[in-house]
């Protein structure tokens, strides 16, 4: 159990070599936290932080080693948009300080903000740099070298056929911390999604997000938990991920290889883990029908593979987020809870996952994304619930959403707590 100020300095073996003053580590770790934006003090254990601010915690280890070239890949894929803008800030104002950083990531916005150069990659070869020495290209002028062609639309065009039928509903849904049960996490949440439908999440971090959709997902996360569920109009009690699975309710997480996969098996078991009563005869797994199974979704996920008995470990991470998704579609769940489905891919992969969506929609069932992207939830959901320190704090419309309407919403809620507790 390793707390975030020793994480911060593992490896630095001069300090373990002089002996370490532990209570001048806390100190320096603190401070460092800080210009990450992190709150939480150096005694907190890494276990106890949620992936976003694990992913600052390591950005402020590699700043206690007084770098000179940082290299950050993905360093945002788990951040919201405030936090992203204050990391790349950091990065500018390090540039300015003699610091060279390589900044490896798909979201486009980033690069065109804070890069001199972009270098585009595709199939393991270089197609092209590009300079940006005004920061301001084009997002289309990258597009087209990662993809090879132009993309004149990243959100595919659906028709919307939502049903009146509501697929889930959540009231009054109350999560308390699994280790510091004082603390509300998820504070009376309550939500629906139609049939046909694709309801999207968005909140800064520490909003709640993640730990609602796991705590819906069989009580994954938290405890004290209290309010109700329904599916298809039934009030379920659901008290494991395997009485979810079995009420039709599937989860994708946001970490792909912590939770979401076994890396080290191969694309065929992955993808039945979910649902092994499809392929199996009382207890017995019919190897011919897996097989099958795993080449169908596949085929229909467009993965890139040599074979379905390629170990997942050594797809790309586009083609493991394909993986994982497949493996959902396979247990045919009602509802589908999408937790950053996009996180660390390429632009080419997800138009693909966002035509997935789609497809699932049009099928009649009902979508829940959660996302820290503002324009992807803006371009794909019908509906979009804003959430900020546990709560719900507005419900927009496709029609009425925009990002200055969600920060608004934010602000607003951020200053209304601030004034009760004042």
């Amino acid at each position: 159990m390793m707390t975030i100020g020793e994480n911060m300095f593992l490896g630095n073996e001069r300090r373990i070599a002089l002996g370490i003053d532990w209570d001048e580590t806390y100190r320096q770790a603190d401070k460092l936290l800080r210009q990450v934006g992190l709150k939480e003090p150096a005694t907190t254990l890494i276990k106890d932080i949620g992936t976003g601010k694990q992913q600052l915690v390591e950005i402020a280890k590699a700043l206690s080693k007084d770098v000179k070239l940082l290299i950050l890949d993905e360093p945002t894929s788990s951040l919201n948009e405030q936090d992203t803008k204050m990391l790349l800030d950091l990065l500018l104002s390090f540039k300015k300080k003699g610091m060279t950083s390589i900044i490896i990531s798909h979201k486009l916005n980033e690069l065109a903000y804070v890069a001199d150069r972009i270098t585009v990659l595709r199939d393991g070869s270089t197609i092209e740099t590009i300079d940006n020495p005004e920061h301001n290209i084009d997002e289309s002028r990258i597009i087209r070298g990662m993809v090879g062609r132009e993309m004149t639309d990243r959100w595919p065009q659906r028709e919307h056929n939502i049903s009146e039928e509501v697929g889930m509903e959540v009231r009054s849904w109350t999560v308390h911390h699994p280790l510091y049960p004082e603390k509300t996490v998820v504070d009376s949440i309550s939500f629906f999604v139609r049939k046909g439908e694709i309801v999207g999440f968005y909140g800064l971090q520490g909003a709640g997000r993640t730990e609602l959709a796991m705590s819906i997902f069989g009580k994954s996360y938290g405890q004290q938990i209290s309010g109700e569920l329904f599916i298809d109009g039934i009030k379920m009690t659901l008290g494991s991920p395997r009485e979810a699975i079995n009420a039709g309710l599937a989860y994708v997480t946001e970490d792909r290889r912590g939770n979401g996969l076994i890396l080290m098996k191969c694309i065929r078991e992955n993808t039945t883990l979910a649902c092994m009563r499809k392929i199996s005869r009382r207890g017995i797994i019919d190897a011919e029908e897996e097989v099958l199974a795993a080449i169908e979704y596949r085929n229909r996920m467009d993965i890139k593979c040599h074979s379905v008995e390629q170990t997942v470990g050594t797809l790309s991470g586009g083609n493991q987020q394909k993986v994982l998704l497949g493996k959902w579609l396979f247990a045919e769940p009602q509802v589908l809870i999408l937790d950053e489905p996009t996180r660390g891919i390429d632009v080419g992969a997800k138009y693909e996952i966002y035509c997935d969506m789609n497809q699932m929609v049009a099928d009649g069932k009902s979508v829940v994304m959660i996302s820290s992207e503002m324009p992807e939830l803006l371009g794909m959901c019908d509906r979009i619930y804003v959430m900020n320190e546990g709560k719900s704090v507005a419900e927009l419309s496709a029609e009425e959403a925009t990002q200055e309407i969600i920060m608004a919403k934010i602000l607003q809620s951020v200053a209304k707590e601030g004034s009760m507790t004042s």
